[in-house]
C-alpha cells in the first residue's frame, strides 16, 4: 500500500536604468484595467482552503504514505491542518477528500524558516524526469480501479491530465518555473467555449518549454497589466484563476469559482513585501537614491510619498535580454486566440491578451527578496544584474541548505566551469540566457554599491 502512495504522489504534481531610448524603440505605456474589488479576508481564506482545483490525491492515501507535516505554517484547520501549505485538502464533486495543489506552489516561499505569501517560488523543481510521469499516472489509474473506484472517480480528471501533458512540462534546471507551458497545454485539450476535457489536443503547442522566475504578487498591485510582457490585459481575477483548468469539468464550474477571485485579488492587493532585515547605511541610501532617480526611475518609478510608477513596456531591441519568453506562448498565434475567444474573454469582466516584443520594467518594491533576477531566473544577485561583466555563465546555489547574501542582495551563489546536473543555472540553454540589460555597467563600483543600498530600502 506505501509502495501504491508514494507511486500516486509521484505524479502529483528587471531591474532596468533610464536611457535615452534609440528613435523608434521608445517605451508603450500600459493603459490601466479596471478591477474587481473585493474583501482581502476572505480571499486569503479562498485561496489557502478553497476548491478552485477539485480533484488529485486521495487524503487517505497520502497520509498513509506521508503522515503529518510539521509546521502548519498557514495556521489552517481540520483535514489542512496537517497538510503542507502548498496543497489543499478538498472535497471531490463525488464527496471523496482529495490532495491537491493551490497557488502557494509558485506564490509562497520558506525563506529562512518563515513563509513569505506572495514571494515567488524560486526553489520549485520542474526539473526531476519523473514528476508528473504519464507512465505512473497510468499505473496509478489501474491501481485505483481495483481498489476503490470512488477514489479513482475522485483521481481520474486529475490523472488525466497527468496522462496527456505530464511528460512535457521539464525545464532543464532547478529554480525556474514552466507555468506558462502548462498554460498553453492545457489551453491545447479544452474546448475555448466549455472547458471540456479532449484526449486529443485541438491546437499545437510550442514544443519548447521556456523558463520564468515567478514575480511577487506585491507588485501586482501597481501593475495595468499581468505577465512579463503584459499581455495579461482586461480583469486580472480571470487569470488568476486560470489555474482551474487543470482539474474543471465544465465552464459552469469555472463561473462559481470565478466568483471568489475578486477577494482572492484584494488579498493579493493587500500583500506588502517584507522589510528589509538588516542594518542599512542611511548615508549610503541617500547618495543610492539620487542616483537611482537619475538612472532608474524613468522606467521603474518613484517611491515613498508621492511615488508613481509609470508601467512602461520596454521594446527587445532596448532592453537586449533573451527573447525566448515574449516570442514563445506569449507570441503564440493559436493561444492568444484560444483565449479572447474563450470564456475567459467573455462576460461583464472579460480578459484578453495583447502580446508585445518586449518586457515590462517592473515595480521594484521588495526586491531585495526577489532573486535570481532578470525573467528567466538567470542573474542570481543584484550586484551581478547591475555589473553584466561579472554575471556567472554557469552558476549553482545549494536549495537544501540556501544561504542569502545580504550585501549583493541574492542567493549565495558558487560559479561553475560547466554545467553539472539540474542545480547548476547554465546560461548558454535557450530561453536561460543572462544577456542584456547592461545599463548597470556605466556606474562605478561605490554607484553600483549605493543604489543596492537604496534598493533595501524599497
Amino acid at each position: 500500500m506505501k509502495k501504491l502512495c508514494v507511486l500516486l504522489w509521484i505524479i502529483l504534481f528587471s531591474f532596468s536604468s533610464f536611457v535615452l531610448f534609440k528613435n523608434g524603440d521608445d517605451p508603450v505605456s500600459i493603459p490601466e484595467s479596471k478591477q474587481r474589488t473585493g474583501d482581502a479576508k476572505t480571499g486569503l481564506t479562498y485561496l489557502t482552503t478553497g476548491d478552485y482545483l477539485r480533484s488529485g490525491i486521495p487524503l487517505s492515501f497520502f497520509k498513509m504514505s506521508f503522515g503529518k507535516t510539521s509546521f502548519n505554517y498557514l495556521n489552517r484547520e481540520g483535514d489542512n491542518k496537517d497538510i503542507p501549505y502548498d496543497y489543499t485538502v478538498v472535497s471531490a464533486p463525488n464527496g471523496e477528500r482529495v490532495v491537491a495543489p493551490n497557488c502557494m506552489q509558485c506564490h509562497a516561499q520558506l525563506f529562512e524558516g518563515k513563509l513569505i505569501m506572495g514571494l515567488g517560488n524560486s526553489t520549485i523543481d520542474f526539473s526531476r524526469g519523473e514528476k508528473m510521469d504519464p507512465r505512473n499516472a497510468v499505473a496509478a489509474e489501474k491501481l485505483l480501479r481495483k481498489l476503490d473506484a470512488k477514489k479513482y472517480e475522485a483521481a481520474e480528471p486529475f490523472l488525466q491530465v497527468v496522462k496527456a501533458i505530464g511528460g512535457q512540462l521539464h525545464t532543464q534546471v532547478r529554480g525556474v518555473n514552466a507555468a506558462d507551458r502548462l498554460a498553453a497545454l492545457l489551453a491545447s485539450h479544452r474546448d475555448p467555449k466549455t472547458f471540456r476535457w479532449s484526449e486529443q489536443p485541438l491546437l499545437e503547442a510550442s514544443k519548447e518549454v521556456i523558463p520564468t522566475d515567478v514575480p511577487a504578487w506585491w507588485m501586482l498591485k501597481k501593475k495595468n497589466a499581468m505577465f512579463y510582457n503584459g499581455f495579461g490585459r482586461g480583469d486580472f481575477g480571470r487569470f488568476l484563476m486560470a489555474s482551474n483548468l487543470l482539474t474543471v469539468n465544465d465552464t459552469s464550474e469555472s463561473r462559481e469559482v470565478d466568483s471568489h477571485f475578486n477577494d482572492v485579488l484584494a488579498y493579493i492587493y493587500s500583500i506588502r513585501p517584507p522589510a528589509y532585515p538588516k542594518p542599512i547605511n542611511k548615508l549610503l541610501v541617500k547618495e543610492g537614491g539620487i542616483l537611482f532617480v537619475q538612472n532608474c526611475s524613468k522606467c521603474h518609478g518613484s517611491y515613498g510619498d508621492g511615488g508613481k510608477y509609470p508601467n512602461l513596456l520596454i521594446p527587445e531591441s532596448e532592453i537586449g535580454t533573451d527573447s525566448s519568453l515574449y516570442k514563445s506562448n506569449y507570441q503564440s498565434y493559436q493561444f492568444i486566440e484560444w483565449f479572447n475567444n474563450s470564456w475567459f474573454a467573455q462576460g461583464d469582466h472579460p480578459a484578453r491578451l495583447v502580446p508585445f516584443n518586449g518586457y515590462i520594467a517592473p515595480p521594484l518594491d521588495g526586491i531585495w527578496i526577489t532573486a535570481p533576477y532578470l525573467h528567466n531566473g538567470s542573474v542570481p544577485d543584484l550586484e551581478s544584474l547591475l555589473n553584466s561583466k561579472d554575471r556567472p555563465a554557469y552558476w549553482s546555489r545549494n536549495f537544501d541548505n540556501p544561504e542569502y547574501d545580504y550585501d549583493n542582495l541574492g542567493w549565495k551563489y558558487n560559479k561553475m566551469d560547466s554545467a553539472v546536473g539540474t542545480t547548476t543555472y547554465n546560461t548558454y540553454l535557450p530561453g536561460y540566457g543572462n544577456y542584456g540589460h547592461t545599463y548597470g555597467d556605466k556606474l562605478g563600483n561605490h554607484e553600483r554599491k549605493a543604489i543596492i543600498e537604496y534598493l533595501k530600502t524599497l
